[in-house]
This record gives C-alpha cells, sequence and structure tokens, in this order.
C-alpha cells in the first residue's frame, strides 16, 4: 500500500513538472551581434538631414484689341456706330523659398515587412521660451542603412514624413489676421 501511494504521488508530481528553456528565440540575441534595431519594439537613433530649396518665376503679357464699326446710311440721314474693346495685361510673379532642418530623435520599430525593412515612427517634443516645438517622423529604413551605432541619416529613409510644428504666441504672430485672409480673398 505505501509503494502505491508513493508510485501515485510520483507520477502526479510528474504530471505537473515541466521543463522551460533557458533560451527564447523571440528575445536571444547573441553576444558577438550588433545592437541595431531589427524588431518590433526596438529603438533606433535617426539623424534628420534636410535641406531644400526651391525657386519659381514668371512674367505674362497679354495685349488684345478688337475693333467693330458699323455704319448705316439712309438718304435723308446717317448713322454711324463704332464699338472699340481694347484690354491690356501685364503680370509676373517670383517665389523664393529656402528650409533647412538638423535633428536628431529617436524613433520606436513599429513593424518589420516581409522583405525586412523596417516601419519606424516616433515624435519629439520640446518647450522652448513656452513655445512648444514638436517634430515628427516616421519611414522605411532598410537594416543595411542602419549604422553600428544604431543610427540612420533621414536621407536613408523611405517614404519618409518629417513634420515640424511650433505652436505658441510666437508662431500666432506670424500668422496673418482673419480680417486680412478676409480681405485678400475678397480681393480688396
Amino acid at each position: 500500500m505505501k509503494r502505491g501511494v508513493l508510485v501515485a504521488i510520483l507520477l502526479a508530481m510528474g504530471a505537473c513538472a515541466h521543463a522551460t528553456s533557458l533560451y527564447d528565440e523571440a528575445t536571444f540575441r547573441p553576444l558577438t551581434a550588433d545592437r541595431k534595431a531589427h524588431r518590433v519594439g526596438d529603438v533606433l537613433t535617426v539623424q534628420v538631414l534636410e535641406d531644400s530649396s526651391a525657386s519659381t518665376s514668371a512674367d505674362t503679357d497679354t495685349r488684345r484689341k478688337n475693333d467693330l464699326t458699323t455704319q448705316l446710311s439712309h438718304s435723308s440721314r446717317s448713322m454711324q456706330a463704332t464699338l472699340a474693346v481694347n484690354g491690356d495685361f501685364d503680370g509676373g510673379g517670383r517665389t523664393q523659398r529656402a528650409n533647412r532642418m538638423l535633428t536628431t530623435l529617436s524613433v520606436t520599430v513599429r513593424e518589420v515587412l516581409a522583405n525586412g525593412d523596417l516601419r519606424v515612427a516616433g515624435e519629439q517634443m520640446l518647450l522652448v521660451n513656452h513655445e512648444e516645438q514638436r517634430v515628427t517622423l516616421e519611414g522605411r529604413v532598410r537594416p543595411q542603412d542602419v549604422s553600428d551605432g544604431n543610427v540612420v541619416l533621414s536621407t536613408r529613409m523611405a517614404d519618409a514624413r518629417i513634420t515640424y510644428l511650433g505652436e505658441g504666441e510666437l508662431s500666432e504672430r506670424q500668422q496673418r489676421a482673419w480680417w486680412r485672409k478676409l480681405a485678400d480673398w475678397m480681393g480688396l
């Protein structure tokens, strides 16, 4: 009887015990591996170095002249009418714009695509003199473009969307007043 109870206890303990491995394939990284971002949740540093400029100009010169003359005559009276239409337009414009942005921010890997590319996104918020400055970045990075220091240049990102917004009193003062926008819309 004692032997049967002992066997039952051992069988019950054996059913409850199971072995787990110290090796987890999802999180394992060899000691000799580099520290580049490669899976969802990893952090990657992006150096934003964007420099753009554009310039356009246009000159337009249009002239139009139409003449219409009509003459009616009757034996006792003569009527004459003249209609003339003239138009001149001379216009031109020039636009020039230059932008430069230099910043570094860390983003998170949001998705690993089927071809191994990393879809990344992140945001950085700064408060400077009570002005909120927000940089938002998202795009696609090839793993081979990530340096050994886990850094990628924004110029090496595909489908990059970089947004830089400033909010506060200074930014508001740079905007035209609503009444000025309305007057321009009405052509005044």
